[in-house]
C-alpha cells in the first residue's frame, strides 16, 4: 500500500522533443572519456569506404547520471533479449575500416 502512495506522489514530467532532435542521429561507433567530475560520450558515425570518422553527438554525464544511465541501458537489453533472443557480440577487431564492402564507385 506504501508503494502506491509513493507512486501517486511522483510528479509526472512533460517531455518535449523538437522536430530537430525526434528523427535520432545514428551513431555505429562510441568514444567514452572520463574525468573525476563528468564522463563524454562522442557518438560517432563511420561510413564505409572513409577513413575519417564524424561525431555526431556529444553528451556529457555527472559520474552519478553515467551509472544510473548504464543501469537503465542493462535493464533495456535485458528486456529486448528476453523478446527477441541474445544479442549477438560483433568481434570489432575483424571489421575493417571501410566496412568489408564493395568501393564505392561513381
Amino acid at each position: 500500500m506504501s508503494s502506491k502512495k509513493e507512486n501517486n506522489n511522483q510528479k509526472q514530467i512533460n517531455i518535449e522533443v523538437k522536430e530537430d532532435v525526434a528523427s535520432g542521429i545514428y551513431s555505429n561507433l562510441v568514444i567514452i572519456n572520463h574525468s573525476p567530475t563528468e564522463f563524454v560520450f562522442d557518438f560517432v558515425t563511420m561510413m564505409p569506404g572513409f577513413s575519417k570518422a564524424k561525431v555526431s553527438s556529444r553528451i556529457v554525464l555527472a559520474p552519478q547520471h553515467a551509472k544510473k544511465f548504464m543501469e537503465a541501458l542493462n535493464k533495456n537489453i535485458a528486456t529486448f533479449e528476453n523478446q527477441n533472443g541474445k544479442i549477438k557480440a560483433v568481434d570489432v577487431k575483424k571489421i575493417p575500416l571501410d566496412f568489408g564492402g564493395p568501393k564505392a564507385q561513381a
